[in-house]
């Protein structure tokens, strides 16, 4: 078999007992998968994302994927392998670009902890620049783009009743729900000392909390929507075929949803501390901007916006991406996880609220 872009040797403190896993999935794996789940697989572990843990199990047969929640101290709700599984399945028939579930396993006594596993979508995933191997052209990246954009189109149209998936959120009042639970999130993860201290995001969280606007409507969103989680076709990187990573996904506000994907959207004329943070090839010449991003996404759906209107949903998305990445800290700030990687994660907590005040200052 040839490797795994981004598949690496399991870290000692994310090992699990693979022999119980592999048992495990022989008796419980849905068809069609059941035929390819004997003996015990490879397992290589996914060296991206910071959140729920992803490794590679490789059978000889076919290729499959396992999600599990980190070691260490959890946010409440966050981590529910469950949730997770449930809705890709529930939603997998009407948006195939969802990879299809083989089965959930709640006994922690298996692994230590719940976890999934699901199929492979084969393909190319972006990470901070295109593989050595790939190269586009500017005309490409806008295909690229326009169809990313698209995609996320065409998931916040999904008939919500039709496909089973209105038990997935809390109904009307997201923004402000958001706003609260953001907020709270942020107080309890905030780090303090001259060693780990980040900035308190007070400004910020009021500014948000004056200002937020009504639901422009409810529907499925992603709540991660970045180019590393999407999936390319082998053989036209310019087409997309799979969706990954719902860990976050829910009911909600699809211009929030918007304002968290472009929290990640580093584009060529950003300042320099800005660009050092960069995760996705969002750079490229032919990308579009974070405005004409929003102009081709509400011209899609109809939604009548302005730029002052629009600060709003920016500033929401960079606080939340600085909670998102100050909870990581705290775990590694608290020695809940070793991986060096997350060191930098304050830094990056500190320049968000930066940027954020900067952007309310503009108005």
């Amino acid at each position: 078999m040839s490797e795994v872009a981004g598949a690496r040797d399991v870290r000692s403190e994310d090992s699990f007992d693979v022999t119980a896993a592999a048992a495990w999935l022989r008796e419980h794996a849905c068809a069609p998968f059941a035929n390819d789940v004997e003996g015990v697989p490879e397992v290589r572990q996914f060296s991206g994302g910071a959140s729920n843990l992803t490794y590679l199990l490789r059978y000889p047969t076919r290729d499959l994927i396992l999600r599990r929640p980190p070691a260490g101290t959890k946010a409440k709700g966050a981590h529910d392998m469950r949730r997770e599984h449930d809705l890709q399945a529930a939603l997998h028939p009407v948006f195939p670009l969802v990879p299809a579930m083989v089965a959930y396993c709640g006994d922690e006594s298996v692994i230590g902890s719940e976890f999934y596993v699901m199929e492979r979508i084969p393909g190319t995933i972006l990470r901070k620049n295109l593989p050595s191997d790939l190269t586009l052209t500017p005309e490409q990246v806008r295909t690229l783009c326009a169809r990313a954009i698209d995609t996320l189109v065409d998931l916040h149209q999904v008939d919500v009743q039709a496909s089973g998936l209105t038990a997935f959120g809390k109904g009307e009042g997201y923004v402000a729900r958001q706003v609260a639970g953001w907020s709270k999130r942020y107080r309890a993860a905030r780090t303090k000392g001259w060693r780990h201290g980040v900035g308190s995001f007070e400004k910020v969280m009021a500014w948000l909390e004056a200002n937020q606007p009504a639901d422009v409507g409810t529907c499925l969103i992603h709540n991660d929507f970045r180019f590393d989680n999407l999936v390319l076709a082998p053989d036209d990187p310019t087409q997309i075929v799979g969706v990954l990573d719902w860990e976050l996904a829910t009911l909600g506000d699809p211009l929030m949803d918007l304002g968290s994907a472009l929290a990640y959207w580093v584009q060529a004329d950003d300042n320099r501390w800005f660009k050092s943070f960069r995760r996705q090839p969002t750079h490229l010449p032919g990308m579009m901007t974070r405005a004409e991003v929003v102009a081709y996404y509400t011209s899609r759906r109809g939604i009548d916006l302005t730029p002052k209107e629009w600060t709003f949903y920016e500033v929401f998305g960079l606080f939340r991406l600085a909670v998102i990445a100050q909870q990581i800290y705290y775990r590694y700030a608290n020695g809940q996880t070793t991986n060096p990687d997350f060191k930098q994660f304050r830094m990056a907590v500190i320049l968000l609220e930066l940027r954020c005040r900067s952007l309310i200052r503009r108005g």
